[in-house]
């Protein structure tokens, strides 16, 4: 039976290609039109696995997705790397010259906003989703209006892309988690990276001092964010992500850490994708 698999958007987006390139074993897709839906869907048990951006090379961390994990209690079991590649697809027939409306992600009219300065008559349009446009382009039939989206969103709604690999900077990665309402999914020797979220006290080095337990202990910081505590004006969490070489060490880290911190909590170990 395949595993069901929420995203946040539809077929033919970057998290339906993620699931394509991280999950080995069959799995059906469960569409969500928000992040929200998503993590509904995994507490409602209708999903067994989630998929959320978290951070984008150009645009930086997707922060309300911190609290979402954080707050839902889910657990990272895994982490996916996309190279994102912005094309402009219509209406199979239409030609560039025909296009009127570009509508898509507002993510994507961001990172795609020096080619369009070439076309000040061409108005931009924000939407919820890249493959959602080129979906509603095959289904109304729209002439004049264009989509930014994936390749695959090409290939599933029959459009034809009139330009490709748009986006400004060419070198676009993003980097999604893999979430699940329990936690361990591989065995200790194969975890080699872990996200962690703690509270300091208010006081002069307290982050200092974390950070150099962690480096004491041979744990790389690969990521750190700060968000602030609702609850307490002017205090603020940090989410660090860390590698290791052998699990042991991070042991001996949230060994230390537990004793130091008295609000500390690891949000998922598992395997680190960018090797």
């Amino acid at each position: 039976m395949p595993i069901k698999v929420a995203i946040q958007g539809i077929k033919g987006s970057n998290h339906h290609q993620v699931a394509k390139d991280y999950f080995d074993e069959e799995f059906e897709l469960l569409e969500c039109l928000s992040f929200d839906a998503v993590v509904d869907q995994l507490l409602q048990k209708k999903a067994d696995k989630g998929i959320m951006a978290i951070e984008n090379s150009i645009a930086g961390s997707i922060i309300p997705n911190y609290a979402l994990v954080y707050q839902n209690n889910l657990h990272i079991i895994g982490e996916q790397y996309l190279n994102i590649h912005h094309n402009l697809m219509v209406l199979k027939g239409q030609k560039f010259e025909d296009i009127k409306e570009v509508s898509s992600h507002p993510m994507a009219l961001l990172q795609c906003k020096e080619f369009f300065k070439d076309y000040p008559d061409i108005r931009l349009v924000e939407d919820v989703d890249t493959a959602e446009t080129a979906k509603r382009i095959q289904e109304l039939k729209l002439g004049h209006v264009a989509a930014i989206a994936p390749k695959v969103a090409s290939e599933l709604y029959g459009l034809d892309i009139v330009a490709d690999n748009i986006q400004t900077i060419k070198n676009n990665s993003t980097r999604f988690i893999i979430v699940k309402t329990k936690n361990k999914e591989i065995p200790k020797e194969e975890i080699n990276k872990a996200s962690v979220r703690f509270i300091t006290d208010h006081k002069r080095g307290s982050l200092a001092t974390v950070l150099n337990v962690m480096s004491d202990c041979n744990l790389n910081l690969t990521k750190i964010q700060s968000l602030p505590v609702i609850e307490t004006p002017w205090k603020y969490a940090f989410f660090v992500d860390v590698t290791f070489g052998v699990y042991s060490d991070f042991e001996k880290a949230k060994s230390l850490l537990n004793i130091m911190l008295e609000d500390i909590k690891i949000l998922g170990e598992y395997k680190n994708a960018m090797l």
